[in-house]
């Protein structure tokens, strides 16, 4: 089923308070701007969305401009075909791969939408068989931390955020309180040798994986820690776009896509595939992400090995409808396109 109506591009900005203020090994957050892409064929609407973000120096006011600059380009579109879209608006946004999400992400919803059904099902994708999320543990006083886990405590795995001076203290004492499965964050905070040495413990306290340890440009150490450490080491910072997947060959046994670094459903899809031809594990991660961008990852579910969507599950209220992850499980509406249905602000 296709249309001929021209699309009709509306942009939202909202503010997304967090339940508890978000800490990683570089910054704090308790509030996050979001910019939310609506596109509409006159009869259905589909949405895409793209946080701010200050280390990849993507303000508000930038993704919003970005999507601004290529309105006639979108406006002009009568049959709307997600891939050919990002193909036509990649030249102009290759530096804006955030607004280029948004945009992306509601096209994929919309086409779903005017299809009468879910993109997982468009991608012919099972979704009986997926994997669990993680729920995500910013970095705290350990006694927080602990209470933040005990507030949630039926999750299967939790992705810990460490980068402190007492990392090995959080995850021991962490692991006093569930018997779920670790995994560790560092956000490019570690060495290699402390990498290397706290691989050894972590695996004792049953930590899956350890992501981005390094920082992304200590293209040598991550060769040495790939090669020295006991528990495998996924790429998140280090693998931002398609041409990043290759170089992760050896330096990592996995990679961490994110939708919003990449620029969306469209190129995230090869990524994956370029990953499995290279026999790198595949995880998505989100930031903290509404229920919008959510269900944009969730329709990439099956394809995963791994998978962190827990960003509308650390809102103190969120924006939209659409799928929900509970205790780790994905529950998918019974709606077409990623199932999203933006909420009006109060």
């Amino acid at each position: 089923m296709t249309t001929s109506a021209e699309l009709q591009l509306t942009i939202h900005q909202r503010e997304l308070p967090l339940k508890h203020p978000f800490t990683i090994s570089r910054s704090t957050i308790t509030v996050q701007p979001t910019v939310i892409v609506e596109l509409s064929d006159g009869t259905h609407s589909g949405f895409g969305e793209a946080t701010t973000n200050d280390y990849y120096g993507m303000t508000g006011q930038r993704i919003v401009n970005a999507i601004e600059s290529v309105r006639s380009k979108i406006e002009l579109v009568t049959r709307l075909d997600p891939g050919e879209l990002w193909t036509t608006l990649h030249a102009e946004l290759s530096d804006d791969p955030f607004a280029i999400c948004a945009i992306d992400q509601a096209a994929y919803d919309l086409w779903g939408k005017q299809r009468k059904t879910p993109v997982h099902q468009l991608w012919n994708l099972d979704i009986n068989h997926v994997p669990v999320s993680n729920f995500t543990i910013g970095i705290d006083t350990v006694e927080n931390m602990i209470s933040k886990l005990q507030e949630v405590p039926d999750w299967p795995v939790y992705k810990i955020k460490l980068g402190t001076a007492d990392d090995l203290k959080i995850i021991t004492e962490l692991r006093q309180h569930t018997t779920a499965t670790f995994r560790v964050d560092a956000n490019c905070g570690w060495t290699v040798d402390e990498t290397v040495a706290n691989a050894v413990q972590l695996r004792e306290l049953d930590v899956e994986f350890i992501e981005q340890p390094l920082p992304a440009d200590d293209i040598e150490g991550s060769r040495r820690v790939y090669q020295q450490s006991v528990l495998p080491i996924m790429a998140d910072e280090s693998c931002i776009t398609e041409s990043d997947v290759q170089t992760c060959k050896n330096r990592f046994h996995g990679v961490n896509i994110k939708l919003v670094k990449c620029g969306g459903l469209t190129p995230a899809l090869r990524m994956i595939e370029q990953a499995r031809r290279l026999d790198l594990n595949v995880m998505v991660g989100c930031m903290t992400e509404s229920t919008v961008g959510i269900s944009a990852i969730a329709q990439l579910l099956p394809l995963l090995d791994y998978v962190d969507m827990d960003g509308a599950e650390l809102l103190a209220k969120d924006i939209a409808s659409g799928v929900r992850v509970e205790q780790g499980v994905c529950n998918y509406p019974q709606r077409p396109g990623s199932g999203v249905e933006l909420m009006k602000p109060e």
